[in-house]
């Protein structure tokens, strides 16, 4: 078993409260095989406003979001972090607007569910997240190199999605018929498109859906990012 001191550190980018908040939870909580019971590497987190990202969003200002995302990963490399993780999907999409690896490496949370998908073998998986997500090149770009296709909601689906999750999730708050609109998503894209898995491709999504309750199985991104940074962090290169 690995002394938790000589593990990395791990920096995490935080951008929303409850997805940061699970991302930590996660590592705190499923280290004690690797490091011991209790013991998880040290961690760093840093969050500039998250209204300041929404803002961004909204004007499709993915540069400025690029800008953040490096002065996090600053933040936290001078607080020690060996390596920067965000629990957050659309962001990502600003990876295409600068180097942030320059900074600190980076563990991508779409790289890891992509490599999830293609162990357990789905090839076509329903996304769900946030309407820039959903519309956007995270998934599709890291999916379509394994062979996976990608299915997302129709326009109105992905309206009251978007909606849910800046209403309520980033919020932490969980209703029955946020859930059911979810749920009605997600048989549709499976009896209509044949999907086999869907990717909670928002960090909040977690809080409302699980494999007890989706009629298709699920791919955590918050939990398999927090699990790829856990194993990363105990293997010190």
């Amino acid at each position: 078993m690995q002394d938790w001191r000589k593990a990395q550190t791990i920096g995490i980018v935080a951008c929303s409260g409850p997805g940061a908040a699970l991302c930590y939870e996660t590592i705190t909580a499923e280290c004690g095989e690797l490091l011991g019971s209790h013991h998880h590497p040290e961690i760093v987190l840093h969050s500039f406003s998250f209204g300041e990202y929404c803002r961004l969003l909204k004007e499709g200002n993915w540069p400025a979001i690029a800008n953040l995302l490096t002065d996090s990963c600053s933040k936290l490399g001078s607080l020690g972090a060996d390596f920067a993780i965000c629990p957050d999907n659309t962001v990502h999409e600003a990876m295409e607007h600068a180097s942030l690896e320059a900074t600190l490496p980076w563990l991508h949370i779409a790289e890891v569910v992509a490599r999830e998908a293609h162990t357990r073998g789905f090839q076509r998986l329903a996304i769900l997240g946030t309407r820039y997500l959903m519309e956007g090149p995270v998934y599709p770009a890291k999916l379509a190199p394994l062979g996976i296709k990608t299915i997302t909601p129709n326009a109105d689906e992905r309206l009251s999605i978007n909606t849910l999750i800046f209403d309520h999730l980033v919020f932490n708050r969980v209703t029955r018929e946020d859930r059911s609109t979810l749920l009605n998503v997600i048989e549709r894209l499976h009896d209509e498109h044949q999907c086999d898995a869907v990717v909670l491709g928002c960090t909040e999504l977690p809080l409302i859906l699980n494999d007890t309750i989706s009629p298709l199985p699920t791919l955590d991104s918050t939990r398999l990012l927090a699990r790829a940074a856990i194993k990363r962090a105990a293997t010190r290169d």
